[in-house]
C-alpha cells in the first residue's frame, strides 16, 4: 500500500473517527466542524506541503505527516516539525496566554504550531511542542478537536503551580501542559505532614522522578500488605492537585478489589488540610458503562473497561465478580473455565476474557484515547500481557503498574522502570541490594613490571591505527607497572589473569555453574579493550559471541544493542568496557566486576563497584545464566591492580569478620560484644541468609523471634553502626540545644546504646541464635580461598562411612513412604500407592510433599536422596550431577516404591516419553508442522517442570512471549484440546 492508498484508507477514517472534518484545499470549509483536517496544504517556499493541516476553531494548530503503511515514523518527526514553522502569513493561529498584549496578533501568538503527527495509519506517533522538553510517544489515534481547544486553553505553568500553592516561579509564555505540570510538583510533605510509612515515601518520590522525566510507564513493587493501594491514593491526591490531571483509572481485575480501592478513597485524608479525598474529589466506581462527565478518579475492572471500549450498554456482574479468564473450550466449543467448574455464560463472555486470541481494540469517540491523564493497574495481572494488553495500550496516559509479586513480562511491559533504591549498606540489610566480596590477583608483571632482554624481538604498535612492525631489540628494555597498557602491552601478564579468572576465580567463587558468571571487565582504553577481548576468546576457547567489547569505538552493533544484549541475552557472557558501563547502566545479571585498571576518583570507582549490585529476580538470572545459578546473594569484585586497597575506598563490604563462624559471632553478640566489625559481619550475614530462607524457614525465625526477620534485625544492626544515629540519640538524651554538638562522651554512650539496642533481639534470644545457626548450617558452605591442595589417587572414592550414611538416609525415606499414616495423610502418596491411578498427580500435591521431607528433622533434599541412592548404585542412577528439579521428587518415589529399575531425572523421563509418543503419531500419519513441532516441545518442557499442562499456563513464560493461548489455538487449531489431553494422558503420566 503507498502512501497515496495509506491516506485513502486508513489515515482519513482515523481523523474522521476522531472528530475531524477531512477536507481538500480547494474545498475549506473550516466551519464544517470544531476540527478540520485539511489536505495536502501548501506552506511557505521551502517548507513543502503538510498532508494534513488541522485547524481547531477556526487556527492552526497542527500537522500530521503520512506515510505509507510499515514505514517508520521517528525518522520523519523533523519534516513534521519543519511543516509546524512554515505556516503561511494571514493564517490565525492560536493566541498565547499574553494574547494580543505580547505585541499584536501575529507576536501574541502560539509559534510554531503545537501538535506534530506522523502516522501511517497503522502506528501515530505524537509531539506535543507545548511541553517542556518535546518528546514523540505512540498514539493510538489523533486526539479529538476539543481535546487540543482544552489543551490551548490551560493556563501558564507560572499561574498554576503560583495557584496551588507552590509559590514557585516558571514558564508563562505557553499554555501549561500535563507533563510540565507534573515537573513541578513540589517534594512530598513540603506543604503539610504526611502519615505515610517510609516504603510508601520512597515509592511515591521515585513515581514523582519517573513523571518528571516522562517515562510512559513505572513499576510500584510492595509486598502484600505493605500499604501500596494507599500509597497510589496518596499519589493521585497530588497529580491532581498539584499537577493537574484531569481524570485518573484505578484498574482492578476484579470487582472485589474495586470496592476495597474506594474505601481507601474514602479514609485518605490530606496532608496539607485533612479533608477526605471523596470530599475533594469525585471518585467513581463504575456498577455500569458509563463514566460521569465530573468524575476525578474511576475504578473499574478492566473487563468492564473493554465492555465500554466495544460500545456494550451494560456488563453482567458475574463478568468482573472474578478475574474469570476462561481456560479452554469443551467439545462444543464453549469456553470452559475451570475454576468456575463449567461453561462460561454467553452473556459478558469476551468482556469476561473468555476467549483465545488478543482482545480487537477500535476506536471509541465517547471515551477517547486521551480520556484518562494516567492509569493505575492494581496487581497487575498476568492478562494485562497476552488478552488485555491492547485495552490499556489504547489510552494516551501515563501506566503506573501496583504489585507484589512481579513476574519477567511485568519488568517487560513496564520498560524496567520500577521506581524504588537507595544505599549501599541500609540497601544490603533490607535486601534490596546484595554485597560483595573481593577476590585479589597478584602477578609479578603487575606489581614490578618486567624486562625484555636485547636480542628478542619486540612488537611495536601505533596506537592511534593499531598497525604493527617488528624487530630485534638492541638493548635491554625496562618497564615498570604504571607503564602497563599505556606505553606498553604486556599480553603475558593480561594471559595468567584471564587464566586466572578461568581456573582459580569462577570455580572458587561459584563453585557448581557449567557456564560464567555474567562478568564486566573495565579496561584502561579501547586498545586495551581489544588486547583483552582476544585473549579471553582465546583463553576460554570460546566463539565471538562469548564475549564483547562495549565501548564509545564500538561498530557495527550500537553500544545499546551490544548492552541490551549483555543484560537479556545468554551471550555474551564476558563485557570488556572502558567508561561507557561504569556509570548509571543497570544490568541486573552482573555477578563479577574485574578491574584490570587503576581509578584514582573516589565517585568513580563507587559507581562501577556499583554495576554488580544490583538484585534480581532467582528466575530471571537463571534465565541468563542457566538454572546452576540459583540466585544473586552477592557478587564478586575481581581486583588485579590493588584498586580496593587505595585509601579511596571507602565503601567496606559489610562482611569484616569473613574468617570468623558464624556461631562465634553469635556467642559474641551474647556475651555483649558492641564491636563494630562482628555487629558489621553479622547483619550481612543475616542479610544473606534471609535471601536464602524460604517460607518455611522464615516462619520459624517468627516463632521464635517474637515477629522480628533478619532483614529487620540487620537493618536495625546497620542503623545502630551509623554515625548519624549516635548523634541524634546524644542530642535527644542529653537534651542538646540546636546551637551546640553533644560531647565526645555523650555520643560515645549513645553509640553504645544504639549497638547494645540492636543486638538484643539476638543477645536476649538464645532460641533465635540457635535456629539462625540451624538454618545457616543448611545454606552456608565453607569456602577454602588459601590452602593448596593436590590429589592423593590412593583411597580416592566414596568412603565407607559415608556410605553408610547413605544407606540409612535411603533406608529412612523408603520406611517413611511405606508408612501407613504418611500414606493416609499425604495425597502424593495416595496417587504413588493407587495402581492403576484413579487420578492425575498434580503439582501442588508434590510440592507438598517435598515441604514435608524437607521440614526438620528430615531434612530430606532431593540433592541429598539422589546422592545417597548414586552412592549406593551408581548404575542405576543417571543425572546425578545436574540441577534438581521438584519434580524429581516423583522420580525419587517411584525409584524407591522399586516402580522404576533406574532413577532417572523426571525431565528426561518426560522427554523419552515425548519422543516415543512422536514416533506414534509419525506412524500414523499425523505430521507436525515445524511450528507445532517447536510449540509441542515447550508444552514438554513445561510438562517435565510442572507435571501437566493446563490450557491457564499458557499465559505463563516461555508462552506468554510467543503470543500465549491465543497463539497456541492458531498454530494447533480444533486439535489443541485434543492434544493436551494426550500429553497429559502419555507423555506425562
Amino acid at each position: 500500500m503507498n502512501e497515496a492508498e495509506t491516506r485513502k484508507t486508513l489515515i482519513d477514517p482515523m481523523l474522521d473517527a476522531a472528530g475531524w472534518a477531512v477536507q481538500d484545499r480547494d474545498e475549506i470549509n473550516l466551519s464544517a466542524r470544531r476540527g478540520v483536517a485539511v489536505r495536502e496544504f501548501k506552506l511557505k517556499q521551502g517548507h513543502g506541503f503538510a498532508d494534513y493541516l488541522l485547524f481547531v476553531d477556526g487556527k492552526a494548530v497542527g500537522v500530521v505527516e503520512a506515510k505509507a503503511l510499515g514505514h517508520t515514523l521517528t525518522g520523519v518527526e523533523f519534516q513534521s516539525g519543519k511543516y509546524a514553522t512554515g505556516l503561511p502569513d494571514g493564517l490565525s493561529r492560536p493566541l498565547s496566554p499574553k494574547g494580543e498584549s505580547a505585541g499584536g496578533a501575529e507576536a501574541g501568538s502560539i509559534a510554531p504550531l503545537p501538535f506534530l503527527y506522523q502516522s501511517t495509519g497503522a502506528e501515530t506517533r505524537f509531539t506535543n511542542l507545548l511541553d517542556p522538553a518535546p518528546r514523540s510517544r505512540r498514539v493510538f489515534a489523533v486526539h479529538r478537536p476539543e481535546t487540543m481547544a482544552a489543551w490551548l486553553k490551560a493556563v501558564t505553568l507560572d499561574a498554576w503551580v503560583k495557584a496551588n500553592g507552590a509559590f514557585t516561579a516558571a514558564d508563562d509564555s505557553k499554555p501549561s501542559t500535563l507533563r510540565a505540570r507534573l515537573t513541578a510538583m513540589p517534594p512530598l510533605g513540603a506543604l503539610g505532614t504526611t502519615t505515610l510509612y517510609a516504603n510508601q515515601i520512597a515509592a511515591i518520590t521515585g513515581l514523582d522522578h519517573s513523571l518528571k522525566l516522562n517515562k510512559p510507564k513505572a513499576l510500584i513493587q510492595m509486598a502484600t500488605g505493605s500499604g501500596k493501594t494507599i500509597m497510589a491514593v496518596a499519589a493521585i491526591y497530588r497529580m491532581i492537585k498539584f499537577g493537574g490531571a484531569r481524570r485518573v483509572l484505578f484498574l482492578v481485575d476484579r470487582s472485589n478489589l474495586g470496592e476495597q480501592a474506594e474505601k481507601e478513597f474514602e479514609s485518605f485524608r490530606s496532608p496539607d488540610d485533612n479533608r477526605k479525598f471523596t470530599e475533594l474529589y469525585n471518585v467513581q466506581r463504575l456498577e455500569s458503562n458509563t463514566i460521569g462527565a465530573s468524575s476525578n478518579v474511576v475504578i473499574t475492572t478492566i473487563q468492564r473497561l473493554y465492555s465500554m471500549l466495544k460500545g456494550e450498554a451494560e456488563l453482567s456482574p458475574e463478568a468482573e465478580a472474578g478475574s474469570g479468564f476462561a481456560e479452554g473450550e469443551d467439545d462444543a466449543g464453549e469456553p470452559v473455565d475451570r475454576q468456575a467448574g463449567g461453561v462460561v455464560p454467553p452473556v459478558g463472555r469476551q468482556a469476561a476474557g473468555a476467549t483465545t486470541k488478543p482482545l480487537p481494540v477500535v476506536y471509541n469517540p465517547t471515551i477517547p484515547p486521551e480520556h484518562f491523564d494516567i492509569i493505575f493497574v492494581d496487581e497487575c495481572h498476568r492478562s494485562i500481557y497476552s488478552l488485555w494488553r491492547q485495552v490499556l495500550e489504547y489510552f494516551d496516559a501515563f501506566l503506573i503498574g501496583l504489585t507484589a509479586t512481579p513476574a519477567k513480562h511485568t519488568y517487560g511491559f513496564f520498560e524496567q522502570n520500577l521506581v524504588m533504591e537507595y544505599g549501599h549498606a541500609e540497601a544490603v540489610a533490607d535486601r534490596v541490594n546484595v554485597d560483595f566480596e573481593v577476590y585479589r590477583i597478584r602477578t609479578v608483571i603487575t606489581e614490578q613490571g618486567s624486562k625484555i632482554e636485547s636480542g628478542f624481538q619486540v612488537g611495536y604498535r601505533d596506537v592511534r591505527t593499531r598497525k604493527q612492525r617488528w624487530t630485534e631489540a638492541d638493548e635491554d628494555i625496562s618497564y615498570d607497572a604504571s607503564d602497563l597498557d599505556r606505553d606498553v602491552v604486556a599480553k603475558g601478564q593480561i594471559r595468567v589473569i584471564v587464566q586466572t579468572l578461568r581456573d582459580r576465580v569462577f570455580p572458587e567463587a561459584f563453585p557448581g555453574r557449567k557456564e560464567v558468571p555474567k562478568t564486566l571487565i573495565f579496561a584502561k582504553d579501547d586498545s586495551h579493550a581489544e588486547d583483552i577481548l582476544e585473549i579471553v576468546r582465546q583463553e576460554f576457547g570460546r566463539g565471538n559471541d562469548f564475549a564483547s567489547k562495549i565501548t564509545y569505538k564500538s561498530t557495527g552493533l550500537t553500544p545499546k544493542q551490544l548492552i541490551h544484549d549483555f543484560r537479556t541475552g545468554f551471550f555474551p557472557r564476558i563485557s570488556i568496557t572502558v567508561d561507557l558501563i561504569a556509570t548509571g547502566t543497570d544490568i541486573k545479571p552482573i555477578e563479577a566486576v574485574v578491574f584490570l585498571r587503576t581509578v584514582k576518583s573516589k565517585v568513580l570507582f563507587e559507581q562501577m563497584k556499583g554495576r554488580g549490585v544490583r538484585t534480581i529476580d532467582p528466575n530471571d538470572l537463571q534465565g541468563v545464566s542457566g538454572k546452576e545459578a540459583g540466585q544473586k546473594t552477592h557478587f564478586l569484585i575481581v581486583d588485579c591492580v590493588g584498586v580496593t586497597e587505595s585509601p579511596k575506598v571507602d565503601t567496606r563490604p559489610l562482611e569484616r569478620k569473613r574468617s570468623v563462624p558464624m556461631k562465634t559471632l553469635l556467642e559474641l553478640v551474647a556475651l555483649g560484644s558492641l564491636d563494630p566489625d562482628v555487629l558489621s559481619s553479622v547483619a550481612a550475614r543475616l542479610a544473606r541468609l534471609d535471601k536464602e530462607c524460604g517460607e518455611a524457614e522464615r516462619q520459624r525465625i517468627a516463632e521464635v523471634s517474637k515477629g522480628a526477620t533478619l532483614a529487620s534485625i540487620a537493618h536495625g544492626l546497620i542503623v545502630a553502626l551509623d554515625s548519624e544515629t549516635h548523634m541524634s540519640r546524644a542530642r535527644a538524651d542529653f537534651n542538646v540545644p540546636p546551637d551546640a554538638e553533644p560531647t565526645d562522651e555523650q555520643i560515645e554512650w549513645a553509640c553504645v546504646e544504639c549497638c547494645k539496642a540492636a543486638a538484643a533481639p539476638l543477645a536476649e534470644n538464645p532460641d533465635l541464635r540457635k535456629v539462625i545457626q540451624a538454618i545457616k548450617d543448611a545454606f552456608e558452605q565453607v569456602i577454602d580461598e588459601v590452602s593448596k591442595d593436590e590429589l592423593i589417587l590412593e583411597g580416592t572414592g566414596f568412603s565407607a562411612e559415608a556410605k553408610a550414611k547413605a544407606q540409612s538416609l535411603v533406608q529412612d525415606f523408603e520406611s517413611f513412604l511405606a508408612d501407613e499414616k504418611n500414606r493416609a495423610e499425604i495425597d502424593a502418596l495416595q496417587f504413588f500407592y493407587s495402581v492403576p491411578h484413579r487420578q492425575r498427580l498434580r503439582f501442588e500435591d508434590v510440592e507438598a510433599l517435598a515441604r514435608v521431607i524437607q521440614a526438620p528433622p528430615r531434612s530430606w533434599t532431593p540433592e541429598k536422596l539422589w546422592h545417597a541412592y548414586e552412592l549406593l548404585d551408581r548404575s542405576k542412577v543417571r543425572g546425578a550431577s545436574g540441577q534438581r528439579l521438584l519434580t524429581d521428587v516423583v522420580s525419587l518415589v517411584r525409584f524407591a516404591l522399586h516402580q522404576d529399575d533406574t532413577l532417572v531425572p523426571h525431565a528426561d523421563r518426560i522427554r523419552e516419553r515425548f519422543e516415543v509418543w512422536m514416533a506414534q503419531q509419525a506412524t500414523a500419519g499425523r505430521v507436525f508442522t515445524p511450528e507445532q513441532v517447536r510449540w509441542l516441545e515447550m508444552i514438554r518442557n513445561h510438562v517435565a517442570e510442572s507435571l501437566e499442562i493446563r490450557v491457564d499456563d499458557f499465559a505463563l513464560t516461555p508462552f506468554v512471549e510467543e503470543g500465549g493461548l491465543g497463539k497456541a489455538a492458531a498454530v494447533f487449531g480444533k486439535e489443541l484440546g485434543g492434544i493436551l489431553k494426550e500429553i497429559n494422558e502419555v507423555v506425562a503420566a
